[in-house]
């Protein structure tokens, strides 16, 4: 069977009220954590107020090798 690790990472967001993702340098992190192995399957935004976003909350997983 096959078995998993799992990573949890939080990217905040730019900006004087937040909200504002830097697209370039997210990019270049996720980038970094697929050459680690690490597969992105999830990736929601924790509201800060009124639809703004404070935050990317992002998770990972890959293969365990035996």
């Amino acid at each position: 069977m096959e078995r998993f690790e799992y990573k949890v990472v939080v990217y905040d967001t730019t900006g004087f009220f937040g909200g504002k993702v830097e697209i370039d340098p997210l990019e270049n992190e996720l980038n970094l954590m697929g050459d680690d192995g690490w597969e992105l399957v999830s990736c929601t935004s924790a509201n800060q107020s009124y639809g703004s976003s404070r935050s990317l909350v992002c998770i990972f997983k890959r293969k365990i090798e035996e």
